[in-house]
């Protein structure tokens, strides 16, 4: 038992976490995940990599909806989306020294899992809906992708009861 022990120990002395990716769905809920992500960066002195994946609409050109509409859209949603990530990183992420931002667009959960191969990511910290019932049965279809495909761990916080138990 006492061997089994020391490995355990030695294991968990390996465990380095030096790069946090933050997938944001730029919602206000969103921001109450902030804490749990600056507190681990904190912790580990880790670089935080902020990214949102804005959905891509372009396979949607051939229902009545002309191409240029949906391009035009997909541009501003981009600059918008700029502008909030802009807002979140003079806001919020001012306490923490080493941090990257990304938009992309794609499928969310893919996305993210491709960030995590592609930036060797050490640890995901994100939101999840919460949804119950008939939405969903445990959490978000993209938190539950990700948990479901990272290489990595994943700290899945529901922003909802973050809230609830603050104002309490």
């Amino acid at each position: 038992m006492e061997q089994r022990e020391r490995e355990i120990t030695r294991e968990m002395r390996m465990v380095e976490i030096k790069r946090i990716l933050y997938p944001t769905d730029l919602l206000g809920y969103s921001y109450h995940v902030l804490p749990y992500v600056l507190l681990m960066s904190e912790k580990h002195d880790a670089e935080v990599y902020l990214l949102y994946v804005a959905r891509d609409l372009h396979h949607y050109s051939g229902f009545q909806v002309p191409h240029t509409s949906i391009s035009a859209f997909m541009k501003e949603a981009l600059e918008g989306a700029e502008k909030l990530m802009d807002r979140i990183c003079d806001q919020h992420l001012q306490g923490c020294a080493n941090f990257r931002r990304k938009v992309v667009v794609g499928d969310p959960g893919h996305e993210i899992v491709k960030t995590v191969e592609s930036e060797e990511i050490d640890l995901v910290i994100m939101g999840s809906h919460g949804r119950k019932g008939p939405k969903h049965t445990l959490f978000g279809s993209v938190a539950e992708y990700v948990v479901k495909h990272s290489p990595m761990p994943v700290l899945v916080v529901n922003p909802h009861r973050v809230k609830e138990r603050q104002s309490k």
